[in-house]
């Protein structure tokens, strides 16, 4: 237990890190039908304005997360207004292509404007949690336990918000059907602004997480994003509740994996995984069979 203890504790917070990343892109995905290649490059930013507001500013730590999720949102928002829902409106039948090229680009420019303004120097998130408690024979960081926590609570609450909110049901109608959804009154383009401000959000303050037991670097959100976009083509694309066990239980593979082959065997272990999937069933573990008669 002295030895496997830690190997799980690493996977379970890994795997709450993913899930936050994930349930943001499968989001966005489920309910817009867009790759938004940008959202890695959301977690970057959260990561920096919390640093900026909490060492530059001197804000707490609460108001500095709240700026994170400020800044997600806001850039989330942008996307919409300037990317998204003009491309949807000028060529719907090729909007799927399109902006995955056009949300690449803006996470080109997004961090390379981080690189001029911070340098590629790795800084030092501050909001972080120092020692650790002692659990049956293996010591939890507490900078793991409040990772894990606060992953859980933010999907609670996403989860509660689509559920019991007038907003929220107008999300999932849409995401269903939105001619349906038009039909019956929802106004859908102000749905989607929703959906990429919440999802900007989730990625904001997931870079701060993520910060908080690595580095801040222009690229930080690049590994989450490419993990996020596997847990999504596992799971099956805009499936939300898989999507979050899909990223804990790979997350846990992959530190069994590493722990007992070496690091450098994580990924190409979770590759293996996908390709066996997709294989043996394309649409995901949790995706839904179409069965259309010829």
């Amino acid at each position: 237990m002295e030895i496997i203890g830690p190997v799980i504790v690493a996977g379970i917070t890994t795997g709450a890190l993913y899930a936050l990343a994930t349930l943001g892109l499968s989001l966005v995905w489920g309910s817009l039908g867009m790759l938004n290649m940008a959202h890695g490059t959301l977690l970057t930013l959260g990561g920096y304005a919390a640093f900026t507001a909490a060492s530059q500013l001197g804000l707490p730590v609460p108001l500095a997360v709240l700026a994170a999720a400020a800044v997600g949102g806001a850039i989330g928002a942008l996307i919409f207004m300037l990317v998204a829902y003009p491309l949807s409106r000028r060529s719907p039948e090729t909007f799927e292509t399109t902006i995955m090229i056009a949300t690449f680009g803006v996470a080109l420019t997004l961090e390379n404007t981080v690189l001029r303004l911070y340098g590629g120097q790795p800084l030092g998130q501050p909001l972080s949690v120092g020692g650790s408690i002692n659990l049956g024979g293996f010591v939890l960081p507490w900078q793991n336990l409040v990772i894990i926590v606060s992953a859980i609570a933010l999907m609670g609450a996403t989860a509660l918000f689509l559920t019991r909110t007038r907003a929220g049901r107008a999300i999932r109608a849409t995401a269903q059907n939105p001619d349906a959804a038009k039909l019956t009154g929802v106004p859908v383009a102000r749905v989607y602004l929703q959906v990429l401000i919440l999802s900007g959000m989730l990625a904001g303050v997931c870079g701060v997480l993520v910060s908080s037991i690595t580095q801040l670097s222009p690229s930080l959100g690049a590994d989450p994003m490419l993990k996020a976009f596997i847990m999504c083509v596992v799971a099956g694309l805009g499936n939300l509740p898989g999507a979050i066990i899909t990223s804990f239980g790979l997350a846990i593979v992959e530190a069994l994996v590493q722990f007992l082959a070496g690091a450098r065997w994580g990924f190409p272990a979770l590759l293996a995984i996908v390709i066996l999937v997709l294989i043996r069933r394309p649409g995901g573990l949790f995706g839904r069979v179409e069965v259309r008669r010829l």
